[in-house]
């Protein structure tokens, strides 16, 4: 199972991140603006096989599962969503607004011996997890065989 689209710009905006909070945490405010313009941004994914099918888990903070669409289409499983945050922090002497949004889509070519008839998808608390199923064929069969 590989991923069809990679994008080598979207492994910069990881260390962007990263050490904007960096600064949050030193300074207690953002020094980096957190606006992109229509940005793309690429959640973490994580793909795991087992002997019933295959797990993918997505972290989502802070996305409403409206905002999430997950699609299977020739072959390939996307998830597509938008992400929309407005920060807003207020002292004595200042006042901090950030919003920040961006779209992401992750394909994943599914292989043939999926059931793609049960697929499920359940989001809780930032995590999305996709269960796609073997079929019945695909998966190890134990057959004893006695020694004459």
């Amino acid at each position: 199972m590989g991923l069809i689209k990679w994008n080598p710009a979207g492994e910069i905006e990881p260390i962007e991140d990263d050490f904007s909070r960096i600064l949050d945490s030193f300074f207690g405010f953002n020094l980096v603006p957190a606006v992109r313009n229509e940005s793309k941004w690429t959640p973490r994914v994580n793909v795991e096989e087992s002997e019933n099918g295959f797990e993918i888990t997505a972290e989502l903070p802070g996305m409403d599962k409206k905002a999430i669409s997950i699609e299977v289409q020739d072959g390939a499983l996307a998830i597509r969503g938008e992400k929309n945050i407005e920060k807003e922090k207020k002292e004595a002497n200042y006042h901090i607004l950030e919003r920040s949004h961006g779209k992401f889509e992750r394909v994943f070519r599914l292989p043939k011996h999926v059931d793609i008839n049960k697929i499920e998808a359940n989001y809780n608390d930032g995590v999305l997890k996709i269960n796609v199923p073997k079929t019945k064929s695909a998966k190890p069969k134990e057959i004893k065989i006695d020694v004459k």
